[in-house]
């Protein structure tokens, strides 16, 4: 109980003096000695005093405190956040990336220093869902010197005019995994319990499970004790606003100078073939769409694809990115996602999901789209 305890109270405290002192840094101005040597003295003064009063060991080491301060001179980096292996990889092995000395392991992470071009850059990958990311993200963004994040990958499509292959990059992300549950029997004219306290509303929008209801007769209303789901917001506490005092969120916006750069990179060729025997049908290319959902979610069902690009115009879909884009947005830091199309949710006309034949091009192509991009962010930089 007390080792439990203290491990929260800890962990609380330095998550506290970090996100005080890091997010403080500007963006292409490094960490000067003064602010070093608080941030060392802050980590060491919180390990000594809570092992006082508990037989606990401090998460960061002595060695670790010293390697992230290190790290932290070189900086700032931009931040890439990578959902798993097979997306991370071929940036590993593409001869535009420089891989440095420096690994640091942190709560259960790895962060790989290196460089795309003249940029410095962090590698991290997050494992899959919207919770692995979230914390993935903040840790990146707590314990070193970022000053912008690209979030890239594979993701489902619903966007019909969109094909395998193809990189989108939205300029909107919404987490579509948080519901209000609306019991049977009520219906939209209905308030929702705690509509009136701001804590849930119907202004976004629901899903009707009877709407999906097959082998009836149209004479016949659908009917299902399912019911409705009502989407709701994100609560959001940005660093810039009052501690306790929730804002929310739905649509997240990528940063605007971000978003120009990349439009750069309309006409960049892109993959198309395994090999010389499998190829895709049509060119991919990089698109710029309206909007992309993410949810702790494998989305391969046609239903609820059409639901999704018909109510909210989304096209990617995958199960990372909204919560990348909601810490950076809390944060107040550039963000960006680019998402290579590897299927079509749901399926296209081919019996299997493409996703088990295409894979590797997609993620190819993603990571093609972020070394171009990177190397035209150091040119404006």
């Amino acid at each position: 109980m007390i080792e439990a305890f203290v491990s929260i109270k800890r962990n609380t405290l330095f998550s506290y003096f970090t996100s005080s002192i890091v997010p403080a840094r500007k963006p292409g101005i490094k960490m000067e000695g003064g602010g070093r040597v608080v941030y060392m003295f802050l980590a060491a003064f919180l390990c000594f005093n809570i092992a006082q009063h508990a037989f606990v060991s401090c998460a960061l080491t002595s060695e670790l405190q010293r390697k992230i301060a290190e790290a932290n001179q070189e900086g700032p980096y931009l931040g890439l956040v990578i959902p798993i292996t097979f997306e991370l990889h071929p940036l590993l092995q593409n001869p535009a990336y420089t891989a440095s000395d420096t690994i640091i392991d942190l709560a259960g992470r790895r962060f790989r220093f290196g460089a795309i071009g003249e940029k410095p850059v962090i590698l991290v990958m997050t494992g899959l869902s919207i919770i692995n990311a979230a914390i993935t993200t903040q840790l990146l963004l707590s314990f070193f010197a970022i000053e912008g994040v690209v979030h890239y990958g594979i993701a489902g499509n619903a966007n019909p005019s969109l094909h395998v292959g193809d990189v989108t990059i939205p300029q909107h992300w919404a987490h579509l995994g948080l519901w209000s549950w609306q019991r049977y029997g009520l219906g939209p004219d209905d308030k929702l319990p705690l509509e009136n306290n701001g804590d849930y509303t119907r202004n976004i929008g629901f899903l009707n499970f009877a709407d999906f209801t097959s082998n009836v007769s149209a004479d016949i209303s659908a009917d299902n004790q399912l019911n409705n789901i009502w989407f709701q917001p994100e609560e959001i506490f940005p660093v810039d606003g009052i501690p306790e005092e929730r804002q929310h969120a739905f649509w997240v916006p990528i940063d605007p100078n971000y978003y120009h750069i990349a439009k750069k990179l309309q006409d960049l060729e892109l993959e198309r073939c395994i090999n010389s025997t499998t190829c895709l049908t049509s060119i991919p290319k990089v698109e710029f769409v309206k909007r992309g959902i993410s949810q702790s979610i494998y989305v391969d069902n046609s239903a609820y694809r059409t639901f999704m690009y018909n109510k909210f115009e989304a096209s990617p879909v995958d199960m990372e990115t909204a919560s990348v884009a909601l810490v950076c947005h809390q944060q107040r830091l550039p963000f960006i996602a680019i998402r290579a199309v590897s299927d079509l949710a749901g399926g296209g006309s081919a019996g299997a999901n493409e996703a088990d034949t295409f894979l590797s091009i997609a993620a190819t192509n993603a990571v093609s789209v972020v070394i171009e991009f990177v190397k035209l962010l150091s040119l404006h930089s």
